[in-house]
């Protein structure tokens, strides 16, 4: 027997806003992969209204990518800021070359697809501020860090 296919729907879905965002960073959230029973990808639409940015800029160790569907993004990556327009689909590779960022230079919403591996740990990287992210698959043991705070020796504290 066939296994039901699921669905969500990018263009009905309900977005989630988290209160701790700090004004610059408010953006809403639906979970269109985990709707539709995904569990090898994790894909998320995003809105991004006028003047907030999703992000701050930062880079994984896994590809993302990013599928601009309304509005328009400005894209920060290294070296170069660049305009997206609703089709434009983008590739993040792992590491410092994948950096980015989107903000919303425009006068409408802006909604996105984002699409990466669902692979914890994940960690991510914050250039402009030196931090350095971890989620290893679990509330309780997520960690922010700046780089220059979290270099111990291996040994340090062990009996």
């Amino acid at each position: 027997m066939i296994a039901p296919v699921s669905r969500a729907n990018v263009f009905n879905a309900q977005f989630e806003y988290d209160d701790s965002d700090v004004p610059g960073y408010q953006s809403g959230v639906a979970r269109v992969g985990e709707q539709a029973g995904g569990e090898a990808l994790t894909v998320k639409l995003y809105e991004v209204p006028a003047g907030e940015s999703l992000c701050p800029y930062h880079y994984e160790y896994e590809e993302e990518w990013l599928l601009l569907l309304q509005g328009e993004l400005e894209l920060r990556v290294p070296n170069r800021e660049e305009t997206l327009a609703p089709g434009d689909l983008v590739r993040f590779a792992p590491g410092p070359d994948g950096a980015h960022k989107v903000t919303n230079r425009g006068d409408t919403t802006a909604r996105l697809l984002m699409f990466s591996s669902a692979r914890e740990p994940a960690v991510a990287v914050y250039p402009d501020s030196d931090k350095i992210g971890v989620w290893p698959g679990n509330d309780r043991d997520n960690v922010m860090l700046r780089r220059a705070d979290g270099r111990v020796d291996y040994y340090d504290g062990e009996p």
